[in-house]
């Protein structure tokens, strides 16, 4: 096995972690700082030392060596990234590790690969997961999307760790939806809560929120059946009912009406507003999507967005 990180946040530096446990693993830093010599990434994921086989590097020559690079950018920034470098790409099995829909296209990860280098091996890894949990090797279970289903079954081989189970689906969009999707609902359920709307307003949020993600993936022509799995009630559960995600603190922000670190990477926020795009023109029917990116572009408050959903048509289930 082969295998780099490109990407040093949280999330790249616990994969990193998770399958230096099984072979050497790069971690490419654009600045690294000092984790070369404290083991550790401390401002990202403290508290959580590298193993002997887990290697720091600000070359990314070096660290695009490997035969397979999971790409732990902001979705928002793969595009440039990818484009900066496809001559270390060309013909490498590229995994994408980021959530979202891109604002300028209106598509995933694994579209956004396919597009920027068209040789390469796409794939997503997306699920229900915190990069503590995934580091301090708890049991954790992900979903690997790849179009190819041969290249697919590789990395799962690969990629799969002693902590970290990964479940094979060759349906990339689905995929790409529920780890998108999840985090507008996961704002809304913050706001509620933040506004102090109750656990059953947020019950109701996950539920409907949870019907828009079926409704635009049926659009797309993803499989129904992956947004049931981790991909998408999964990470949905996760990420709509714990502070550990940040989509759900920046909802609590909202609701709460308190300022949010503007320097925290919250993929929904972009996502709410390149979805609601997409449903606009679709002519479908997303308003709780429509409601998240009210809120951001400060359109609505909290008190007006839920009257906008309590007040809609009554209809069948």
């Amino acid at each position: 096995m082969s295998v780099s990180v490109l990407g040093a946040g949280a999330f790249g530096t616990a994969l990193a972690i998770s399958l230096a446990g099984k072979g050497p693993v790069t971690l490419w830093a654009r600045e690294p700082g000092d984790m070369a010599d404290r083991r550790e990434n401390s401002k990202r994921l403290p508290d959580c030392p590298f193993p002997d086989r887990l290697s720091v590097t600000n070359s990314l020559p070096l660290g695009c060596r490997a035969d397979i690079l999971l790409l732990a950018v902001p979705m928002q920034k793969l595009r440039s990234v990818l484009e900066e470098h496809a001559t270390l790409l060309h013909g490498k099995h590229l995994v994408a590790c980021c959530k979202g829909i891109e604002l300028s296209s209106g598509v995933g990860p694994v579209s956004v690969i396919a597009q920027t280098i068209p040789d390469a091996k796409a794939a997503i890894l997306t699920g229900p997961s915190f990069a503590a949990d995934i580091a301090r090797e708890l049991p954790t279970a992900l979903t690997l999307a790849c179009a190819d289903a041969e290249a697919g079954k590789y990395l799962q081989t690969e990629l799969t760790t002693a902590n970290l189970r990964l479940y094979r689906t060759t349906d990339t969009i689905g995929a790409e939806l529920g780890g998108a999707l999840k985090n507008v609902v996961a704002i809304a359920s913050g706001a509620a809560i933040g506004a102090g709307l109750g656990e059953s307003a947020r019950a109701a949020l996950m539920t409907r929120g949870y019907a828009e993600m079926q409704r635009l993936a049926t659009h797309l022509k993803a499989e129904p059946t992956t947004l049931a799995g981790l991909s998408g009630f999964g990470d949905l559960t996760l990420t709509c009912t714990s502070e550990q995600s940040r989509n759900y603190r920046l909802g609590q922000s909202l609701g709460q009406g308190t300022p949010f670190d503007p320097s925290t990477t919250v993929e929904g926020a972009a996502t709410a507003r390149a979805v609601d795009a997409l449903a606009r023109k679709a002519a479908l029917d997303m308003p709780i999507t429509r409601a998240v990116a009210g809120l951001l572009d400060n359109q609505l408050d909290v008190p007006g967005a839920m009257k906008s959903l309590l007040t809609r048509p009554l209809k069948e289930e």
